[in-house]
């Protein structure tokens, strides 16, 4: 079955002066502020897309991977996952690197590399950025 998920955003002003609020919708969780000099210079208690972007691509990886290894017998115990998602003003978004460190019982490091690539290229979350390039750092903890 088919999920759909909302959010809105309100924004009054031009780019550069003005600001928004995020709302999510669907959970209900609240809403956060956003501007452009978040997005561009310094978060100062305010979000962006990119970071947006991170929760959802961290969130959606971490998924896919325990999906993964539990499906290969190899159940995780405990699976940390950052996104970093860079934005270069005028050019937009130039790159996402996942970073994830893992306690997988019985697995060893080439099994959770490779179990790790293989989320990267399947998680839903990764298939809508393909024109991005996304790379990977994968440790056993």
């Amino acid at each position: 079955m088919a999920t759909t998920r909302t959010a809105h955003t309100e924004w009054e002003g031009n780019l550069l002066e003005g600001q928004g609020v995020v709302s999510f919708d669907s959970s209900g969780i609240g809403a956060q502020p956003v501007s452009w000099p978040s997005r561009a210079e310094q978060a100062n208690g305010r979000t962006s897309p990119e970071e947006l972007i991170a929760a959802a691509h961290s969130s959606c990886f971490s998924m896919a991977l325990a999906h993964g290894l539990a499906g290969a017998g190899t159940p995780p115990t405990r699976l940390e996952t950052k996104a970093d998602v860079t934005f270069q003003p005028g050019e937009g978004i130039t790159g996402i690197h996942l970073t994830v460190r893992g306690e997988v019982p019985g697995l060893d490091e080439q099994g959770f590399r490779s179990a790790a690539e293989d989320a990267k290229k399947n998680c839903p979350v990764s298939q809508a950025l393909t024109g991005t390039t996304i790379t990977l750092t994968a440790e056993l903890a």
